[in-house]
């Protein structure tokens, strides 16, 4: 049986992985994407390591990119995310990624989509999950998105160029509101655990946070001691599920758990001493807030940006749940270091109340991003019947 080769890249984006489609090579029917999205990363994998793929097991490791012209005025691309799951056939687009808007730019720079000169670059990204508008910001070498520099972030071994993110309004990113309840904080009865006290918000992508005491946890565990834990597990998914319906993310409980991207779960704490993944130890008195978050039902090592992006506007509203866990500042501007379990995350968010309603301005932090290969990806014409039929560009297996 042949199999299609189709132009790739593959990249990392912060702390994910992904492969990268230029739009002009996939099909216009979109509704072909999702068989070649789910072979090219070997999903759906009962073994949970999609080996027969480009993907890594993982959430932050099973993801597609497609990047090609933009649609709108403020815009000079169109960057369109897959969350392609590791053990189910299924592709969600239902929100965006923030590790991999990080590679967007550089990408589109790269691939002469958009023409740059000068020492830096300013791409402005048109995320079509969110219909939000991301500024990126790098440096150039040669003409081609800088990677060497001196930026190191938690969970990526060593340095590189720092790529500046900018999230423009993101408030309503999902549900087309900040606060789809209307309210900071509300009383979640959750079907088979009882009611918890959550903050439903939704900034670059829809969250709801918990407070970690009321899950019967300190709010420092790590991966696998949430993994470890089945009660803290089944009441997250069973948190997320009830929020989707309070949100209007989904209409109903059933639906909500085929729609696994959106809303995020997680729980926050206050500032304190915790283990990271590498061992060290962080301390309380050099961060803000402590988090953790689930991504596709699984612990996250990390922290999704966008939903660190999420938490770090729900931490300047009075009265969230953030809100209440964070260390007071004097300055509701400053930057907010979350600790994680791989390190300090640091997130910036300019929140206002404008005419009695909370209004998110932007949001923006830093990542590095790298192209690590360039080329072709195979799938097996078998897995994407359709593209094969109309595809002269196979090679003999």
């Amino acid at each position: 049986m042949s199999q299609l080769k189709i132009p790739a890249v593959f990249m990392r984006g912060g702390t994910s992985n992904a492969v990268v489609f230029n739009a002009r090579d996939l099909p216009r029917d979109r509704a072909q994407w999702d068989e070649i999205f789910l072979a090219a990363i070997g999903s759906p994998d009962p073994y949970g390591r999609q080996l027969d793929g480009m993907g890594g097991g993982i959430s932050s490791l099973s993801k597609v990119c497609v990047v090609g012209p933009p649609t709108r005025d403020d815009a000079d691309i169109d960057y369109t995310f897959a969350q392609v799951q590791v053990k189910e056939a299924r592709v969600d687009y239902g929100g965006n990624c923030g590790n991999m808007s990080s590679a967007m730019g550089p990408f589109a720079v790269d691939e002469g989509l958009v023409k740059v000169s000068g020492p830096d670059a300013l791409v402005r990204v048109h995320n079509t999950n969110t219909k939000k508008i991301i500024w990126s910001r790098f440096s150039l070498d040669g003409g081609m998105a800088a990677v060497d520099g001196n930026l190191a972030i938690p969970g990526v071994a060593g340095t590189g160029a720092p790529v500046k993110l900018e999230f423009r309004e993101p408030g309503g990113a999902t549900t087309g509101k900040l606060l789809p309840t209307g309210n900071v904080a509300d009383i979640l009865d959750v079907p088979g655990c009882g009611k918890y006290r959550v903050s439903m918000v939704d900034a670059a992508n829809a969250c709801v946070f918990a407070r970690a005491a009321d899950l019967g946890v300190k709010g420092t565990e790590l991966p696998d001691e949430i993994d470890a834990n089945p009660d803290l597990l089944s009441k997250l998914a069973a948190i997320r599920i009830a929020a989707s319906v309070a949100m209007g993310v989904t209409r109903t409980a059933e639906e909500a758990e085929k729609r696994a991207m959106v809303p995020f779960v997680g729980f926050v704490s206050p500032p304190q001493d915790a283990k990271t993944l590498t061992g060290e130890t962080l301390k309380g008195t050099e961060v803000d807030l402590t988090g953790r978050m689930m991504s596709n039902g699984q612990p996250h090592r990390a922290l999704p940006l966008t939903a660190s992006l999420c938490m770090a506007v729900a931490a300047r509203l009075l009265g969230s749940v953030v809100f209440d866990a964070i260390r007071p500042a004097g300055n509701p501007e400053s930057e907010i270091r979350i600790a994680m379990p791989s390190g300090v995350l640091t997130v910036a968010a300019t929140v206002r109340k404008l005419e009695g309603q909370w209004y998110a301005e932007q949001g923006a932090f830093y990542r590095t991003q790298r192209r690590m290969f360039e080329g072709h990806v195979l799938v097996r014409a078998s897995r994407a019947p359709r593209m094969a039929a109309a595809s002269g560009n196979r090679r003999g297996a």
